[in-house]
């Protein structure tokens, strides 16, 4: 198995074309959110990840950002967004927009959409321009966002650790829905792994 050195990164730039990429943490043993729905665990590694060129190339390609309800909800700081990794316009998937609209900056925007999670990736396409749409996958939004067929790139990081229990991203899939090719292996600190796959949509 190839592992290809983060630094290397860097010489993909030029050849940058914006995609929709689904990404998500998983424990060894397949979890991607503990028994009462929670990530925390998985990324006790955040400090070191932020450091990564993975994470560093994923802030300046990423043109947009879509999640839905619960992990736009979970981070206990309401305002976390005004210090977010991503400055750019975010699109929440949802099926009622809550009723007074958080605050914003000049690079943050927040858009409630309502009309489903293809809708949803789709507007943010269309914010992001010539840039990637970054979708923070869950155990919830990672197969919604993989039936839409919208997806280009699924990345997984796995993280040397045991869950043991919670809920699984890819139990809700039929082997034969979804085509991938990888395309990159990196090594991370704290022995976490980061894969990139190209996702074999028929067009």
């Amino acid at each position: 198995m190839r592992i290809i050195k983060a630094n290397k990164i860097h010489s993909d730039r030029r050849k940058h074309m914006g995609k929709v990429i689904l990404g998500l943490t998983i424990s060894l043993d397949g979890f991607a959110e503990d028994s009462k729905g929670s990530v925390n665990t998985l990324y006790a590694d955040l400090d070191l990840l932020k450091e990564t060129e993975v994470m560093k190339e994923s802030i300046l390609t990423t043109g947009s950002v879509v999640m839905s309800k619960k992990e736009y909800g979970m981070a206990e700081d309401p305002d976390w967004y005004v210090d977010y990794e991503y400055k750019v316009p975010i699109f929440v998937f949802t099926d009622k927009a809550p009723e007074k609209h958080p605050k914003e900056s000049d690079k943050v925007t927040i858009m409630f959409v309502t009309t489903g999670v293809a809708d949803a990736i789709l507007q943010a396409k269309a914010a992001a321009g010539e840039k990637d749409v970054n979708i923070i996958g869950s155990a919830l939004t990672t197969p919604l966002c993989l039936k839409t067929g919208l997806i280009d790139e699924l990345q997984v990081d796995i993280v040397p650790w045991f869950l043991r229990t919670g809920f699984r991203p890819f139990e809700d899939l039929d082997n034969n829905d979804i085509k991938l090719e990888r395309v990159k292996l990196v090594g991370l600190p704290a022995g976490r792994t980061h894969i990139s796959y190209k996702v074999m949509n028929e067009k």
